[in-house]
């Protein structure tokens, strides 16, 4: 199929039209950056002299963050703890003028933060603070009030799932014929545990080694990636399914229809962290304004290929988008 390119651009400037829920795992994301110096005295570990602090939403949060970057009117719903770090993140929200209506308060939980070390454009260690219990009881029922209140006013949802216990079974049962029921577009970034819940969904897109992981394969070649996606398609009867597969780029599923590959388009890769936040951010408002399902992947494997050549956690503009389209008409 040809991608008609200068359509594209015409619907990037179309962003700011789309309304977006995200739920999921929101995060904090801080990034530690220096220089290694020498090895330790102690152990034969680096010595890094630190000179810059940085912090961003993450996870669930940094979808916000790509949606509300390329322009698109945006909102969050997750669950935060009563300590600096989920401070720090409804702040970063707040900045990017988001209500922070959607993040529940669980003064039981701690707040989901990883710290990166980079040194010389290289992460050296993560450090994790995190809680994967289920939410349950009123933080439950107070983050589903609010999702049955924004429904009705939003034009898709994007579920990002990063298995912390925002996401149970219990909520997507309750949550998705809701979606369905408003004839709502839900988009699903998904999780091995969740992975045969997300079923009747616009779009889902797992990369290929949760594929593996949720059936039980190998995929060593085209022919098992293909049978692969179909039986994926099949199982969860969705719409379509976006495989992500790093440097092969992405293959997409949609029924009836030959499974169609997507080149990277990845010049230089330095990070891949948040590649696929920003994936399922431009996919749904493609989707949401009337792309087609390989025009609107198309586009978001275009956006992937300029996060991956940044360091850290990483969010785009309607103009690299532009520039990135421009880019390969001029290289096709």
């Amino acid at each position: 199929m040809k991608i008609d390119l200068r359509h594209l651009k015409s619907v990037i400037k179309k962003f700011s039209q789309t309304k977006v829920l995200v739920l999921g795992d929101v995060m904090l994301d801080e990034f530690i950056w220096g220089k290694v110096s020498r090895i330790s005295p102690e152990a034969p570990v680096p010595v890094v002299d630190i000179h810059s602090e940085s912090m961003m939403p993450g996870g669930a949060a940094n979808v916000l963050a790509n949606l509300n970057s390329l322009g698109a009117e945006s909102y969050l719903a997750g669950v935060v703890g009563k300590d600096r770090a989920g401070e720090v993140l409804r702040q970063e929200v707040l900045k990017r003028k988001v209500s922070d209506e959607g993040l529940i308060v669980d003064p039981k939980r701690k707040t989901i933060s990883k710290s990166r070390l980079i040194a010389h454009s290289q992460q050296v260690v993560r450090m994790d603070r995190e809680t994967r219990e289920e939410i349950k009881g009123e933080i439950f029922n107070q983050l589903m009030r609010y999702l049955k209140s924004m429904i009705p006013k939003i034009d898709a949802l994007i579920i990002s799932d990063y298995g912390k216990g925002v996401v149970t079974e219990r909520l997507l049962k309750e949550l998705l014929p809701m979606a369905r029921l408003a004839k709502k577009r839900v988009a699903i970034d998904p999780k091995l545990g969740n992975f045969f819940n997300y079923r009747g969904v616009t779009m889902i897109t797992p990369n290929q080694n949760e594929v593996e992981r949720a059936m039980g394969i190998e995929i060593k070649n085209e022919r098992d990636l293909f049978k692969a996606g179909k039986e994926v398609l099949k199982r969860l009867n969705c719409e379509s399914l976006l495989i992500t597969r790093g440097e092969e780029g992405m293959t997409l599923f949609e029924p009836n229809r030959h499974p169609v590959n997507i080149p990277t388009v990845a010049r230089e890769v330095y990070d891949v962290t948040g590649a696929g936040d920003t994936v399922i951010s431009t996919l749904t408002l493609a989707l949401s304004l009337g792309l087609n399902k390989e025009e609107a992947a198309h586009l978001a494997n275009l956006a992937a290929g300029i996060v991956v050549g940044e360091i850290g956690t990483a969010t785009l503009t309607q103009k690299e988008l532009v520039e990135a389209i421009e880019l390969e008409n001029q290289n096709t």
